[in-house]
């Protein structure tokens, strides 16, 4: 931080009540044994006052805008723009690029060299930078952060000597470390890129060089059993992992071969439905789940955790006393007492379903309802007294309604059939270990309010707080750790049954929804923002409802 007119500086703080006198004093005895540091990083590091409100008043004092950089701060892959090593020579971050023009955060702005040095790099890449200034301690947390694990064990990607079964080793490996649900091995015109997608958001780790590309591809192909030759999209699987099945994707691009890996636990421990954010108590999970001659319906987004929903279900309902059966593509988590039938080459979903029904089944799950027939299939396997549960694409419960129609299904069969559908987002978690607690800004009382009070939900937000997504090694800087599900319920009343019936619109249908308790994704999120589960950004990025 550009902090060398200390006295001036410290002065103007003290003159805006930023700071006291007092304060300045004990910064000063403080950097009498740490000379290197400058009064404004000091005056964070002893917490003298509120660390965003100290570093506003110091970019304005600099003719600066100033940022406090937290793992919410940055929306884009640093290494995307510059290499790890200028940022750290430089003391430079980009968080945010937007209209052309790149946010970059420094350390100290009075440095001309260091923000020349990056702005052409920027420039190079069609970029305008924009200043801004944070604290020093605050940019050398977050670099090493992105150095990581992945880094320290991956450092040897650039030697001669690390052979390509260590390297892929060590590339999944990682991936497992760090919780990653999904690997990205990404090859680039000079280079290959590595991603891991963690809770929802993709980080780059780090990047290989661009000579060991055809041997990656190679190594990966052969541990997958797929044909070395074919220069086309693939789908196999690594088994060499105790604990993981691994599925594998490669696609071809103009740069090589893209391959994604989806890493699945094979002995995943399944949460309950309540873990998982389900709203409401026991009573109302038997009301929505616990039925006969009917169809549950979880309706969500790809990667959302419609699976992992029914899973719960599914463990919930599980009794020596009943059989279920599952149609899966593929069986992701295998559960002890179930028959579960995998989807392949031979075995479609409404073709298995079909032999299902000879099978003495009470409860049955498919994997998605995806065409007319195995609709039609799940329709009649409800109608003769089983219990379907099944997910489809779509963005809420009550276009599950919709979705059914254009797929062919009638309305009287969707009305006499569809007991429950439900519709989820994924939201981040906070981290338990370093999110700050603070108030609610008038802003943010306001959307609460105003959202809230549209569906009749009551709140008080006075003695309500709300927490910043800070960042530790714990959660690897980001913030958040692990994430919980947003859900809403759309149970099914004799009064939307004849509405169903009688072919009424949506905004219709949801009119009655609501008139008897059906509550919106948003209300729920909100509820979670109010218990300091998650923040309301991070809801605003699954929902944009602001």
């Amino acid at each position: 931080m550009d902090l060398k007119r200390r006295q001036p500086i410290g002065v103007e703080l003290v003159k805006r009540g930023v700071v006291t006198e007092t304060d300045i004093q004990k910064a000063l005895d403080y950097q009498r044994e740490h000379p290197d540091m400058r009064l404004g990083d000091i005056l964070y590091e002893i917490d003298a006052c509120d660390p965003s409100y100290l570093i506003k008043n110091i970019g304005e004092i600099l003719g600066e805008k100033g940022i406090l950089l937290r793992g919410n701060t940055v929306k884009i892959n640093l290494t995307d723009y510059i290499s790890l090593d200028i940022a750290k020579k430089n003391q430079a971050v980009p968080f945010e690029v937007e209209n052309g023009k790149i946010k970059v955060c420094f350390s100290n702005t009075s440095n001309e060299r260091s923000m020349n040095a990056v702005r052409l790099l920027l420039l190079n890449k069609g970029l305008i930078m924009e200043t801004y200034i944070t604290f020093k301690k605050d940019i050398e947390q977050y670099l090493r952060s992105l150095e990581g694990d992945v880094i320290e064990e991956t450092t040897s990607t650039g030697n001669e000597n690390i052979t390509i079964t260590e390297l892929v080793d060590t590339i999944i490996k990682t991936g497992m470390k760090r919780r990653a649900s999904d690997i990205h091995i990404e090859p680039l015109q000079n280079e290959v890129r590595i991603r891991y997608r963690i809770d929802g958001d993709l980080y780059t780790a780090f990047r290989v060089q661009k000579d060991k590309q055809s041997q990656l591809i190679g190594r990966l192909k052969a541990i997958s059993n797929m044909h070395q030759e074919k220069q086309e999209a693939q789908d196999g699987r690594i088994l060499m992992y105790d604990d993981y099945n691994i599925r594998v994707s490669s696609q071809p691009n103009v740069c090589g071969e893209k391959f994604v890996l989806r890493l699945l636990k094979k002995d995943a421990d399944i949460r309950s439905i309540f873990e998982l954010g389900y709203p409401g108590d026991e009573a109302s999970v038997r009301k929505s789940f616990n039925k006969r001659n009917s169809i549950t319906i979880i309706a969500a987004p790809t990667g959302e955790g419609k699976t992992t929903t029914l899973y719960s279900i599914i463990d919930y309902l599980n009794k020596p006393e009943i059989n279920i059966t599952t149609i899966e593509d593929p069986v992701e988590i295998r559960i002890n007492g179930l028959n579960q039938i995998e989807i392949g080459p031979k075995a479609t979903f409404s073709g298995s379903l079909r032999t299902v029904l000879r099978q003495d089944p009470d409860i049955i799950l498919v994997g998605e309802i995806r065409d007319f027939e195995t609709a039609e299939i799940a329709i009649q396997a409800g109608q003769t007294g089983h219990y379907v549960l099944s997910t489809i694409h779509t963005i809420d419960s009550i276009e599950v309604i919709n979705r059914l129609r254009k797929m062919g299904i009638s309305n009287y069969d969707i009305a006499s059939i569809l007991a429950t559908s439900v519709s989820q987002r994924l939201v981040r978690r906070l981290c338990p270990k370093c999110k700050k607690e603070r108030e609610f800004t008038k802003e943010e009382k306001e959307i609460i309010t105003k959202i809230m009070k549209k569906y009749n939900e009551e709140i008080d937000l006075e003695n309500i707080k709300t927490y910043d997504a800070i960042g530790c090694k714990y959660c690897d800087n980001t913030g958040y750790y692990s994430r919980i599900g947003v859900f809403e319920i759309l149970d099914i009343t004799d009064n939307l049954k004849e509405a169903i019936v009688r072919g009424e619109a949506s905004t219709d249908i949801r009119k009655i929804a609501l008139e008897e308790g059906y509550r919106p994704l948003i209300v729920d999120g909100i509820r979670k923002v109010l218990d300091g589960i998650t923040t309301l950004d991070e809801l605003n990025k699954k929902l944009l409802f602001y």
